[in-house]
C-alpha cells in the first residue's frame, strides 16, 4: 500500500512472551501484529494477523553488568515488552550472563546432525537499533539519497525487512527500491564495505527464492558481485604485503618500540578490515551460489574466473566463510572442466589443510569435496602425495564421516600403486575390526574397500595375520555373504604362505560349491578353489572324494550354466591339471571334447577361450595326456586357428602350446610351420595368387593343358623355385648355352641378394663346379619372400634347363624349339628360348 493510503490502514500490536535466544546473547520478544484495512467510512474491509518476533541483542553483557539497569533500559527502548515484566527480563538476563558457550567437540565418536548447506550469513556490523517497518519503505528509500551514513542506515533498515520472507514480495514489487539499491551499489560499493554488504545481503535474500532470479540477473547483480569480490581479494593481498613489510621492519629493529607499536596497530586494523571483508565475501559468494542454480549462469561464472576466486579464498580462517566456499566448490566439481581447473590451482594442497578440523560441518563438506575430486586418478595420487591417507584413516572412528571416508579410501584403493600405501597406516586393522563387528549387512563402501585391499599381496598378508582369515571364513559361512567370500577369493590368488592357509578350508569350500544352487556365494567359493595352485595338494583325492568330475562335465555342457560359472570351472580344470594323475583322469573322462565344444560356443568370449587354451597347455606338459590331445582330438587344429587371434594373451598361450606340440609330433610340426609361413608371408602369397589367376584368365584365349595349379593347391614349402627362380639340378648346362641354375654371379654382385645367402665365410662358399664357376651350395633352403630374386638369371620365365638334351620348363616339362623368344626382335635368331 502506498504512503498516501496509510490513513485507511489500522495496525494493532499485542505484546507476548519474552525468551532467551538459543545460541546468541539476545532476548527474543514474541508479539502479534494485526493489520486492518478500513474503508472511507472507517469500516474494516480486510484484516490479517500474524505472529512476529523481535531479537534484542545484548552484546555488552558480562559478569559485572548491572542486570536491573540493563533490564529497565531494554523495556524503555522496546515498547513491545510491558513494564510489569521487568523481573522476568532481569531473570532472563541473569540466565544469559551465566550461560556458558558450548565448545565444539574435537573428536566426537557418536553421530551428530550435520548441516547439508551453509547457514544464512549473520551480520552484526551493520545492525541498527531501530526496528524497520514495512510501511516506512518510502522513508528508507529517501535515506538512500542522503549522505553515506544515512545510506548505510537506510540499507540496513531495508535489510531488516528483507530478512523476513513475508516482506520479500512487497519489496520486490516496489521497482523504485530495487532500482535504487542496484544504482547505489554500482556507484558507492568502493566507498563503504558496510553499504556494499547490506545491499548484496538484500539481494541474497531475494536469491533464496527462484522466482526472483530473473530480475536479479536482469540487473546483472552476479557480474557486479564478482567484480566486487575480485577487488576485495586484491585489497587483501595489498594489506598483507604492507603488514609483512612492517613485520620485517620490526624483526630488523627489535629494540624499536615505535615500530612495534605501529605494527600492532596495523595488525589490529588489519584484523578488523578482514572481518568486515569476510562478511562481504560471504554474502557475495552465497548470492552467486544461489544464482548458480541455473547451469547457464554457472557456466558464465566459470568463464569469469569464479573458481580461481574460490580457491584463493580457501586460505582464510573463517569457518563459516570456508563452509560456503567449499560448498560452492563441491557443486562445481561435478563437471570435469571445473575439476581440471581446480587441479591446476592446486586445490588438493589447500583442502588438505582443512582435514581434520574442529568444525564438524566444515570437515564434513570438505570430505564431500574430496570425494568428488577422488574420481580423478591424478588427484588421487596428489592426495597420497600430500599425506591425506593417514588423516582419512584416522577419521574412520568418527561416525559422522565414516561412510564418506570409506568412499574416498575405496577410490584411492582402485590404483594398484596406492594399495601398498595402506600398509603404512592403521587402515587394515581398523576396517577388519569394523567388518567383523558389523551386523549381518555391512556397509557396501566398507566391503568394496576390503575387496580392493585384498587384491594386493602385502595388504592380503596383513589381513591374514593372526586369526584374520579364520574370522573371515567364519563370518562368510555364517551369513552366507558373497562379498566377504569375494574378499577371501582375492586373498587366495596370491602366491606364498597365504595360499597354504586355505588347505584347512578345502572341505568347506567343496561342500559349498557342490551344494550351492548356482548362487553368488557358491561361485565365489569355486573361485577360491580355482586359485589354490598348491604343488603339494592332492587334487586327485579331492576330485574323487567329492565326485566332482561328473558335476564338472554337466556344468561344462553348452548352455548348462551361466558364463561366470563356466569360466570358473575352466579355471578350476586348469588348476587341477597341474597334477599328472588329475590331468589323465580328466582326459580319460572325455573332458577335452567338452572343452572343444565349449570353445566353439564361446569363441567370442576372449577370457573363456584363453582359459580353455591354458587347460590344453597344462595337459600337453604331461606325457599321459599329451598323446590324447595330439592324436585323439582336434585341439591342435583349433590352436592353429587361434594362433593369430587379435587378443595378445590368447596368441601367447597358443604359441607356447603349439611349440610343445611341434616338439613331439613331426606331422603337426610341419602343419604349424606351414601356417606360420602363410601368416608371415600372406602379402607375397596374395601377389603370387593374383598373378597366377591372371595367367589362368589368359588360358581361355590360349588353352594349355599343362597349366600349373594355384599356389594354394600345393605345398608352399616344397616349391623352392618360387623363391630362387628356375633351376635344374639334374643336368649341368654349358656356360655358352646360358646359366640355368637360377643364380647369376653378376647379379648377386650388384647387391640384389639378401643376407640369407651370405654365409660366415663371405659371399661365396669356395666350392667350384666342373666349369670352374663359383658354387652356392650352402644357401638357406627356405627363405622369406623378400629374398626372392625373381628372374635375374637372364632366362625367360618358362625356361628350366635341359633333360637328356631336351629343353624343359621350370617344372620339367618338354619345350619345343623356338617356343619362347623372350629377348630381342623377330629378326633375330632364337633357339630353345635362349639367345
Amino acid at each position: 500500500m502506498q504512503a498516501e493510503d496509510a490513513r485507511y490502514l489500522k495496525r494493532k500490536v499485542k505484546g507476548g512472551s519474552v525468551d532467551v535466544h538459543p545460541t546468541e546473547k539476545a532476548l527474543v520478544v514474541n508479539y502479534e501484529l494485526e493489520a486492518t484495512i478500513l474503508g472511507e467510512m472507517g469500516d474494516p474491509m480486510l484484516g490479517e494477523r500474524k505472529e512476529c518476533q523481535k531479537i534484542i541483542r545484548v552484546k555488552n553483557l558480562h559478569d559485572n553488568s548491572d542486570l536491573t539497569s540493563l533490564a529497565k533500559e531494554i523495556i524503555d527502548k522496546c515498547k513491545l515488552i510491558h513494564p510489569a515484566k521487568l523481573p522476568e527480563v532481569e531473570q532472563l538476563l541473569y540466565y544469559l550472563q551465566n550461560r556458558k558457550e558450548a565448545a565444539p567437540a574435537k573428536a566426537p565418536s557418536g553421530k551428530t546432525q550435520l548441516a547439508d548447506k551453509p547457514e544464512d550469513p549473520g551480520i552484526d556490523a551493520t545492525e541498527v537499533d531501530d526496528t524497520a517497518n514495512i510501511n516506512d519503505v518510502d522513508e528508507y528509500l529517501d535515506m538512500l539519497y542522503e549522505d553515506l551514513p544515512d545510506k548505510v542506515k537506510g540499507s540496513a533498515l531495508l535489510l531488516q525487512l528483507a530478512r523476513n520472507p513475508d516482506n520479500l514480495e512487497e519489496l520486490f514489487q516496489n521497482e523504485t527500491v530495487v532500482s535504487a539499491l542496484v544504482r547505489l551499489l554500482r556507484e558507492d560499493w568502493k566507498r563503504s564495505t558496510d553499504l556494499a554488504t547490506n545491499i548484496i545481503y538484500i539481494f541474497f535474500c531475494f536469491s533464496s527464492f527462484s522466482q526472483f532470479h530473473g530480475v536479479i540477473l536482469h540487473f546483472k547483480m552476479g557480474a557486479l558481485c564478482m567484480t566486487i569480490v575480485e577487488h576485495e581479494l586484491k585489497k587483501q593481498k595489498m594489506w598483507q604485503e604492507e603488514l609483512q613489510k612492517k613485520k620485517k621492519a620490526v624483526d630488523a629493529n627489535k629494540n624499536s618500540s615505535k615500530l612495534q607499536d605501529d605494527y600492532e596497530k596495523s595488525l589490529k586494523k588489519y584484523e578488523g578490515l578482514i572481518k568486515k571483508q569476510e562478511q562481504l565475501l560471504r554474502v557475495a559468494f552465497y548470492l552467486l551460489l544461489n544464482l548458480a542454480e541455473d547451469l547457464k549462469v554457472e557456466m558464465k561464472m566459470k568463464n569469469k574466473g569464479v573458481i580461481k576466486m574460490l580457491v584463493e579464498t580457501l586460505d582464510r580462517d573463517n569457518s563459516e566463510l570456508l563452509i560456503l566456499i567449499v560448498s560452492f566448490l563441491k557443486k562445481l566439481s561435478i563437471f570435469i572442466e571445473n575439476k581440471k581447473e581446480m587441479a591446476e590451482l592446486h586445490i588438493i594442497e589447500k583442502v588438505t589443510k582443512l582435514i581434520p578440523c574442529d568444525h564438524e560441518d566444515l570437515l564434513h563438506i570438505s570430505l564431500r569435496l574430496l570425494l568428488n575430486l577422488s574420481f580423478d586418478p591424478d588427484l588421487r595420487s596428489k592426495m597420497i602425495k600430500f599425506g591425506l591417507l593417514p588423516k582419512l584413516v584416522a577419521l574412520l572412528n568418527n561416525e559422522n564421516h565414516k561412510v564418506i571416508v570409506l568412499c574416498i579410501l575405496y577410490h584411492v584403493s582402485m590404483d594398484d600403486k596406492a594399495k601398498s600405501m595402506f600398509t603404512y597406516t592403521d587402515c587394515i586393522p581398523m576396517v577388519m575390526k569394523i567388518l567383523l563387528e558389523s551386523p549381518e549387512q555391512p556397509d557396501m563402501e566398507l566391503l568394496a574397500l576390503c575387496i580392493n585391499l585384498a587384491a594386493n599381496k602385502r595388504t592380503a598378508a596383513i589381513i591374514c595375520e593372526g586369526s584374520g582369515l579364520k574370522m573371515l571364513m567364519k563370518r562368510a559361512f555364517k551369513f552366507h555373504d558373497a562379498f566377504v567370500m569375494k574378499m577371501i577369493r582375492n586373498v587366495s590368488q596370491h602366491d606364498g604362505e597365504t595360499k597354504n592357509l586355505f588347505i584347512d578350508y578345502i572341505s568347506d569350500l567343496c561342500t559349498a560349491v557342490m551344494n550351492g544352487d548356482s548362487d553368488d556365494f557358491a561361485l565365489e567359493c569355486l573361485g577360491v578353489l580355482a586359485n589354490l595352485t598348491i604343488p603339494d595338494l592332492d587334487y586327485e583325492l579331492i576330485l574323487k572324494e567329492y565326485d566332482m568330475i561328473p558335476w564338472i562335465k554337466s556344468k561344462l555342457q553348452p548352455g548348462a550354466a551361466d558364463d561366470d560359472w563356466v569360466l570358473e570351472l575352466v579355471i578350476l580344470v586348469g588348476t587341477v591339471c597341474i597334477d599328472d594323475a588329475c590331468a589323465k583322469l580328466l582326459a580319460n573322462s572325455n573332458i577335452i571334447h567338452l572343452l572343444i565344444e565349449l570353445l566353439n560356443a564361446k569363441q567370442e568370449d576372449d577370457e573363456v577361450v584363453c582359459q580353455i587354451i591354458y587347460v590344453f597347455y597344462q595337459m600337453i606338459f604331461h606325457e599321459a595326456t599329451r598323446e590324447i590331445i595330439v592324436k585323439e582330438t582336434q585341439a591342435p587344429a583349433y590352436l592353429i586357428d587361434l594362433m593369430h587371434d587379435k587378443n595378445s594373451e590368447i596368441r601367447k598361450v597358443c604359441d607356447n602350446t603349439l611349440d610343445i606340440i611341434a616338439e613331439f609330433d613331426e606331422e603337426w610340426a610341419r602343419r604349424i610351420q606351414l601356417e606360420k609361413f602363410r601368416w608371415h608371408n600372406s602379402q607375397w602369397l596374395d601377389m603370387v595368387e593374383t598373378r597366377q589367376a591372371e595367367d589362368m584368365s589368359d588360358s581361355y584365349m590360349y588353352p594349355d593343358d599343362n597349366l600349373d595349379p594355384y599356389i594354394q593347391d600345393a605345398d608352399i614349402l616344397d616349391r623352392p623355385e618360387l623363391f630362387y627362380g628356375p633351376a635344374n639340378n639334374s643336368v649341368e648346362t654349358p656356360p655358352e648355352q646360358g646359366n640355368t641354375n637360377g643364380y647369376d654371379q653378376g647379379v648377386m654382385l650388384d647387391g640384389h641378394l639378401t643376407p640369407e645367402y651370405i654365409d660366415d665365410g663371405g659371399l661365396y662358399n669356395g666350392n667350384m663346379d666342373f666349369y670352374g664357376r663359383q658354387g652356392y651350395d650352402d644357401y638357406e633352403p627356405y627363405v622369406r619372400p623378400e629374398a626372392h630374386m625373381g628372374f635375374a638369371d637372364g632366362q625367360g620365365p618358362q625356361f628350366g634347363g635341359f633333360v637328356d638334351g631336351q629343353p624343359v620348363d621350370q617344372y620339367g616339362r618338354a619345350l619345343e624349339f623356338g617356343q619362347y623368344a623372350p629377348y630381342g626382335s623377330d629378326e633375330e635368331e632364337f633357339s630353345y628360348g635362349m639367345r
